[in-house]
């Protein structure tokens, strides 16, 4: 058992999540152990009681516990063989790239991360494919699994940190077009519902979801994060369904999908938070419709985004999946019509 540790984070270190770089500097410990310890105060950042999820800086001093001692190293596991049509399906996906990052369109139904059930068929066990001349890229922010649109990939540790922290300034502008149920009123607005997330059912959590929060109650509610969602309506039609575009001020879990669910007009497809109320054969979208597929019909249009090494501004766009330019068809709504930002353009 070692002695109590007091480690100075290095610069090259900053940026990290407290808990990932305790796993990496000692392996030997678990995330329930990390999460323990930080409750009961036994490691802390610069004297103070700390959460795992505490970003660190370089030169703060991280307290570590007697630890006991490493155990050898298990023999590393050898990553199962992408396929060739995976590594195509990448490749076709990809929107722009350079030394610096790769942006790609998301497909739906790709997992951003593996899960227990997913294996490696995600957008972070996939990104190998798209590997050249140095590190494998990796994720710095994730799209839900049924969410097409513009996906974030670094090609290197110091990018991986300068986007990832212009995520969290929200110096990221990302623009999202959905098709919803009805047609909301006023036709541009701003939804501010917090979010909590509630539990699900069965061992292993399935059907979690996030419940809407009156933004009264946010600061009563245990756990819940005020949110904060921009939306115009592009185009409606006789009021059964609307084209719109939105834009996450925040960027909480399924935000977009539980704002306008509580707002009234769930997207159209979303099995988890739109319910039975895409299905009103009186004067609901459902009427009369056929030719909509019952897929998420949600998609990150959009992203501008300060380039990390260079300082210009990046503005990457991505097509619409199958299902929704179908749909787009049917409506007759062209992307021509309107402009890519309608809340820039009414400024």
């Amino acid at each position: 058992m070692s002695g109590v540790q007091l480690v100075k984070i290095a610069a090259a270190e900053a940026d990290q999540r407290l808990d990932r770089w305790l796993k990496k500097r000692f392996p030997q410990l678990t995330q329930i152990r990390i999460e323990k310890a930080c409750r009961k105060g036994e490691i802390r950042v610069d004297g103070g009681r700390v959460k795992p999820a505490l970003r660190l800086a370089e030169g703060q001093e991280v307290r570590v516990p007697p630890l006991p001692p490493a155990q050898a190293a298990p023999a590393p596991t050898t990553r199962p063989r992408i396929s060739d049509a995976a590594a195509q399906m990448m490749e076709r996906a990809v929107l722009y790239r350079d030394a610096t990052l790769i942006a790609i369109n998301k497909p739906p139904g790709l997992p951003s991360q593996g899960g227990s059930k997913q294996g490696e068929r995600h957008v972070d066990g996939l990104s190998a494919s798209l590997a050249f001349g140095g590190e494998t890229p990796r994720l710095v922010h994730r799209l839900d699994k049924d969410t097409s649109g513009v996906m974030l990939l670094a090609r290197t540790a110091k990018a991986a940190r300068a986007l990832s922290q212009a995520f969290r300034a929200r110096e990221t502008r990302k623009i999202y077009w959905a098709a919803v149920a009805g047609a909301p009123k006023p036709a541009m607005g701003t939804i501010r519902y917090g979010l909590v997330k509630a539990a699900g059912h069965g061992r292993g959590g399935e059907g979690e979801k996030m419940r809407a929060v009156h933004p009264d109650a946010v600061r009563e509610t245990p756990d819940a994060k005020h949110a904060v969602t921009d939306y115009a309506v592009l185009s409606s039609l006789a009021g059964r369904t609307a084209w719109v575009a939105l834009v996450p001020v925040t960027g909480r879990t399924h935000q977009l999908r539980a704002h306008m669910a509580e707002f009234g007009h769930p997207i159209i497809g979303d099995g988890k938070y739109g319910g039975s109320s895409q299905e009103n054969l009186g004067d609901g979208w459902g009427a009369a419709m056929g030719g909509i597929r019952r897929k998420l019909h949600q998609h990150a249009l959009h992203l501008s985004q300060r380039h990390p090494e260079t300082g210009a501004l990046l503005r990457l766009t991505a097509p619409l999946p199958d299902h929704m330019a179908k749909t787009w068809d049917l409506l007759e709504w062209r992307a021509s019509d309107v402009p890519v930002d309608p809340f820039e353009a009414e400024e």
